[in-house]
């Protein structure tokens, strides 16, 4: 199976903005703990907005689905969505134009 690129993007509630990267800088290590992940660095970015956009790749379509069933994932994304709300990418002011850019962070 091909690997899978994902957009996920994460919009912290008022002040959980510290909160909220620190469980972005877990979630990769336990995506890959579980074997979900492939090698290649995730990429954090975020928008005008506030939102971080993390940038990551999947083994596969069948292990962006396995994640969903994993205690150990469910448990990041529980606490992420306690700080967080998860728009899509047209919530994104960037969204509206072409070729839109981000502020790059460090993971």
């Amino acid at each position: 199976m091909q690997p899978q690129t994902a957009f996920a993007m994460y919009k912290p509630h008022p002040g959980q903005e510290e909160t909220l990267m620190a469980l972005v800088k877990k979630h990769l290590p336990t995506l890959r703990e579980f074997g979900l992940v492939t090698d290649r660095d995730a990429y954090l970015a975020r928008s005008q907005d506030g939102t971080f956009i993390e940038i990551f790749e999947w083994k596969s379509a069948d292990s962006a689905r396995a994640a969903h069933e994993h205690p150990g994932v469910a448990a990041i994304w529980e606490a992420m969505g306690a700080v967080a709300d998860f728009p899509g990418m047209s919530a994104l002011p960037e969204a509206a134009g072409p070729f839109p850019n981000f502020e790059s962070l460090a993971l």
